[in-house]
Formats: C-alpha cells, sequence, structure tokens
C-alpha cells in the first residue's frame, strides 16, 4: 500500500511534535505526517525531569548562556549554532508558555529558575522536576489543534527511500496489524532519539535504540561526533533511573562511603565563579561521572549487588522543599529503592544517559542527504560538543525543531514527492524482506537476546567512561562478530499483531549500526576531550582533533571516517577551569 505526504516526521516526541507545529504554522497547506513506534505521550521528552535552559532576566546574558555551553563542550561545538541557540531558546520557552506549560514561579509570580551543572547563573526554568512530561503534553496538545498533522501511531519506520540522490519517503510497519506501507513525502524530519540501549546501564527507555541514525547512515548521510556518549553521575542502581540533576541543584550533596563530599578534591573544570564547596556537585556531567570512577579505584564507594555506588543526600533540604520542587524524586526513590530521601541516603552510580553525536545537520536541520532533516538527540546540530550541559536538550529540541521545521516546510513547498518507478520498486523491495522476515523459521541456532546483552557489555567494556586503543579495537572486532551471529538469527514469533520479537530483531539490527560507528569513531579519535576520555592519550588534541568526526557508511557496511573542522566565532579554545 502506499500514501503520500508533503513532510513526513520520523518520531513523535518534543522534536518531532515542535517540528509538526512549525510547519503547519509556515504552510497551512501542506500535508504532515507524525510516524511513531509509540503513543506520542510515551516519548522519552517525557522522562526529563529537571528543567530547560534559557536566560530569563537581569544577572544573566546570552552571552554567558553561550560561553558556558562552549566550555562545557571542551570547544567542540560550533558556535554559530550555539549563539543561534542561546538567542532563541527565551522566546520557545515562553511561547510554550502561551500554549499552556506550567512553568513554575517564584513567589512574586515570574518564572522560577534553578542552577544546574557547568552554568554560571541560574537559568534553568522548570516545572516541579516534571519538565518533559509538561513539555510534552503542552505539544502535544498544540498539534492536536492542526488538522493537517496525520499521526501514524505505533508505526516502525524501517527504511528511508531514495532515488537520485534525494529522500522521497519512508516504508513503514503498523505494529498492531502487521500492515507494511510505503509513505512518499518531499521531505522527512527524524526526530527519534537517542541511543542509550546499545549500553547495558542507561536511564533511556526501551525504545531509545538508534532506529533513526541506522535509518540515515544507511541512507548515506554521515554521523557525527558519535564518540561522544554521556554518563549522568546519578542514576539508581539495578534500574538506572535517573534521579534529575535538579536534586544537586537544589543544594544536595554527594557523598563516599565516609560521608565525604568527595567532588571538593577533583578539579570538575567548571567556568562557575562561585565558591568551589557550592558548585562541586554542579560541575559538568562527564567530569563527575570521571570522579566516580576515581573513587571507586580508591576503594571509597559502597558495593552493592547491582555494582558500586555513592549517595546522594538531600535530607538536609527538608520534606517541604522536596515535596515542593523535587516531588517526582521523592516518588522515585520511594517506589523503586524503598527509601525516602528525606530521611535516607539515595544510591546513585554513573549511567548512560545522552548522545552528543548523532546525524550530521547544518544549522537548520538539513542533512548533506537532499530532502533529509534531523532534529534533537537524534542529530548533532552541534550545540554539545564532547559534553553536553544539563538542561540544554530540552531548549535544543524546542529551537531546532523550529527551525528544521520552517527550512523543511520552505523545501516541500517548492519540491514535489516522487512517485516514480524507481522509488515504488524499493517500497515493494523493503514491503518483501519485512514478510520474508516475518515469515522464516526458527532453522538458525542464533537469538536475539544473547547478542544483544554481548553487545552491551562490549560497549560498556570498551567504550564506556575511560577507553584506551586496546580495549576499543577489542570491542571493534567483538560487534564484527556480532553483526554476523546477526545475520544467523531467526524469529520463533510469525504472527502479525503486536509481533514484538521483529520489533526486537529491527531495533538490534540498529543498535550493531550504531554500536560499530560509536567504537569506530572512539578508536580514531586518539585524545581526551569531554565524554570521551582515552587512557592512552590522556591531553586534549586540538592541533589534530578540535574537527568533528564523520562516519559514512561504505558499501561493504563498514564505517569510514573523516574530520570537519569546528566553527568557531568568538571563543578561542581555552582551558576548562574555574573562573575566567
Amino acid at each position: 500500500m502506499t500514501a503520500s505526504h508533503d513532510v513526513v516526521i520520523i518520531g513523535g516526541g518534543g522534536a518531532g511534535l515542535r517540528a509538526a507545529i512549525a510547519i503547519a504554522e509556515h504552510n497551512p497547506r501542506l500535508s504532515i505526517a507524525i510516524v511513531s513506534k509509540v503513543y506520542p505521550m510515551r516519548s522519552h521528552t517525557v522522562s526529563a525531569e529537571g528543567g530547560a535552559a534559557a536566560v530569563a532576566g537581569p544577572g544573566d546574558s546570552l552571552d554567558e548562556h553561550a560561553y558556558d555551553t562552549v566550555s562545557g563542550s571542551d570547544w567542540l561545538c560550533d558556535q554559530d549554532a550555539v549563539e543561534a541557540f542561546v538567542e532563541e531558546a527565551p522566546r520557545e520557552l515562553l511561547q510554550l508558555e502561551h500554549w499552556g506549560c506550567p512553568w513554575s514561579r517564584r513567589p512574586d509570580g515570574r518564572i522560577a529558575v534553578r542552577a544546574f551543572g557547568g552554568m554560571t547563573n541560574n537559568r534553568t526554568w522548570f516545572a516541579a522536576d516534571k519538565t518533559g512530561f509538561h513539555m510534552l503534553h503542552t505539544l502535544f496538545q498544540t498539534a492536536l489543534s492542526y488538522r493537517d498533522i496525520v499521526r501514524y501511531d505505533e508505526w516502525f519506520a524501517t527504511t528511508l527511500l531514495v532515488d537520485d540522490g534525494k529522500v522521497c519517503g519512508v516504508v513503514a510497519i503498523e505494529l498492531a496489524t502487521g500492515r507494511v506501507e510505503t509513505i512518499l513525502a518531499s521531505a522527512v524530519i527524524v526526530c527519534t532519539g537517542g541511543c542509550g540501549r546499545v549500553y547495558p546501564f542507561t536511564t533511556n527507555a526501551n525504545i531509545n535504540t538508534g532506529d533513526g541514525m541506522a535509518l540515515a547512515y544507511r541512507a548515506g548521510a554521515p554521523l557525527k561526533d558519535m564518540e561522544f556518549v554521556q554518563y549522568h553521575p546519578t542514576g539508581l542502581p539495578f534500574t538506572g533511573i535517573l534521579i534529575t540533576e535538579a536534586a544537586r541543584a537544589e543544594g544536595g550533596w554527594l557523598l563516599n562511603k565516609d560521608g565525604y563530599r568527595y567532588l571538593q578534591d577533583y578539579d570538575l573544570g567548571t567556568p562557575s565563579p562561585v565558591p568551589v564547596m557550592r558548585s562541586m556537585e554542579l560541575g559538568p556531567r562527564d567530569r563527575l561521572s570521571q570522579a566516580f570512577v576515581h573513587e571507586l579505584d580508591k576503594g571509597r564507594t559502597v558495593g552493592t549487588p547491582y555494582g558500586h555506588v555513592v549517595h546522594l543526600d538531600i535530607r538536609h533540604l527538608g520534606a517541604d522543599l522536596i515535596d515542593t520542587k523535587l516531588p517526582f524524586v521523592r516518588e522515585l526513590c520511594t517506589k523503586y529503592q524503598n527509601i525516602d530521601p528525606v530521611r535516607e541516603l539515595i544510591p546513585v552510580r554513573p549511567v548512560v544517559h545522552y548522545m552528543m553525536g548523532g546525524i550530521h545537520t547544518d544549522i537548520h536541520g538539513a542533512t548533506p542527504l537532499e530532502g533529509l532533516y534531523a532534529v534533537g538527540e537524534v542529530a548533532c546540530v552541534s550545540i554539545n560538543g564532547a559534553n553536553r550541559l544539563g538542561s540544554n536538550s530540552l531548549p535544543e529540541l524546542l529551537v531546532f525543531g523550529a527551525r528544521a521545521g520552517r527550512a523543511a516546510a520552505e523545501y516541500a513547498s517548492s519540491a514535489t514527492a516522487r512517485e516514480t518507478s524507481a522509488v515504488l520498486a524499493r517500497g515493494r523491495a523493503e514491503q518483501d524482506r519485512l514478510k520474508r522476515k516475518l515469515a522464516r523459521h526458527a532453522e538458525g541456532s542464533e537469538r536475539i537476546a544473547p547478542i544483544r546483552t554481548e553487545m552491551q557489555e562490549t560497549l560498556e567494556a570498551s567504550a564506556g567512561i575511560y577507553r584506551d586503543g586496546d580495549s576499543l579495537a577489542k570491542g571493534a572486532d567483538k560487534v564484527r562478530e556480532l553483526r554476523e551471529r546477526f545475520g544467523c538469527a531467526c524469529l520463533d514469533d510469525h504472527s502479525r499483531a503486536f509481533n514484538t520479537e521483529l520489533v526486537a530483531v529491527l531495533e538490534l539490527s540498529c543498535m550493531l549500526d550504531v554500536a560499530e560507528c560509536i567504537i569506530t569513531c572512539a578508536l580514531a579519535r586518539e585524545e581526551s576531550r569531554g565524554a570521551h576520555q582515552r587512557t592512552d592519550f590522556p591531553a586534549r588534541n586540538d592541533e589534530r582533533f578540535l574537527a568533528h568526526s564523520m562516519i559514512h557508511r561504505q558499501k561493504d557496511g563498514s564505517g569510514r571516517v573523516s574530520y570537519l573542522p569546528v566553527t568557531i566565532t568568538r571563543w578561542p579554545p581555552g582551558e576548562r577551569i574555574y573562573g575566567r
């Protein structure tokens, strides 16, 4: 079957919804489709807790927000993108309020802001500690008012259709029925989020399997800066559920097994002018996660059945503040750890949280592949460089979601859907491939789960908080072996309705591509910068590596790495140190 729209958006989270609204506002005559493998309100944006960064008034400035972002990125971000981002972020957050987002407020009625890691000023807007939920709800309700936005809820996009170097649609499978459909479009925007599930211990939901990255990579678009994987310093053991940075922003302490605030012993490299004892828990996430590893090596962490932990202490904040500003933290601790943070310490450990890398785009979300755009964590514009500052990701999906939406609308307004015989033939070929996969009998010796587990363990061991050439090379060999074994994996479930085993196979295929890209790029970058720490190359090397890694898929399926210069407008590379 075949459908046709002017613009197809893959992913129904915050980035996808913001892009859809921007398209509808820019050109109401365009037909817009959102293809999402989950109902939009179940997208991963809903899990963001802490807040969204934007300059909110006197005492702060766009230049300070930009400098914090550039320094936090270890100078690997593109400064033209950062400047556009910090300028447009306040307008986007104010627009959300006009659409109904219930930002928390100060007693005088003005927007409340809190401190966040790596930020020199209090500039993080928040809605208690359920910011992502309220933002996503607001965007979803707003999108419902536009009749030209058609939703394909619980549809899995399996391939991008490309003809003569132009993207002209997608093929997707409806999970409820197994029906496979070719959806033609003049422009496609990928907004599928990150790929944290390539690691075993992550804050990411089960849906974050790198689908969009793999789709673009296979279609011919390069991925950028894939070696930069952010660990968040405070995840709950066993589950990996995030304890938001807001807990530390409100005054929480990180303590080792001796009850000592160990971060005072480390150079966290934050540009904060505030006293060290206040700012250390609010250092950049890469440095806090690395400090945990050092405490572990010194025997100062606490052993548990689910790995070593340190403690987050918010008891001194009091029940009133916790229930007002951190109610979700208390709920998570009560339900998943059986502790009450008002009276007890919270066990935490670093956990994979965010991908700084993704599909290479320009400042308008356009990829090198004509007609293809990307926004949010799936993309790399790049404002995050080697390390993302907390609370920058939510305004990023708004600012660049709007930009990509307008750019795609302009492109689609002057283009036509390419319903050529070649495009339709590629669509039919993908439909046949999926049908054959469903019909296959379980004659192979391989099962999906062991391959997935071994992949995750390989990524953690070879491309974790600290890496070296030997472990990365072994990881690359292991992933290649897993790809070969995956070719022999078969389905036991041949039903068409909600075939979760088929979804798992499709997701694992994407994760293996992404895993290979992460390791290949990490092996090529022989320096330490931000979240990429090579113990065999411990220094930052601006002469060779002040550049974005770009990995292109070759005909044999392997990746080729090249480098693209970083855009520097106003702030030359410097050290990440206290003060300026």
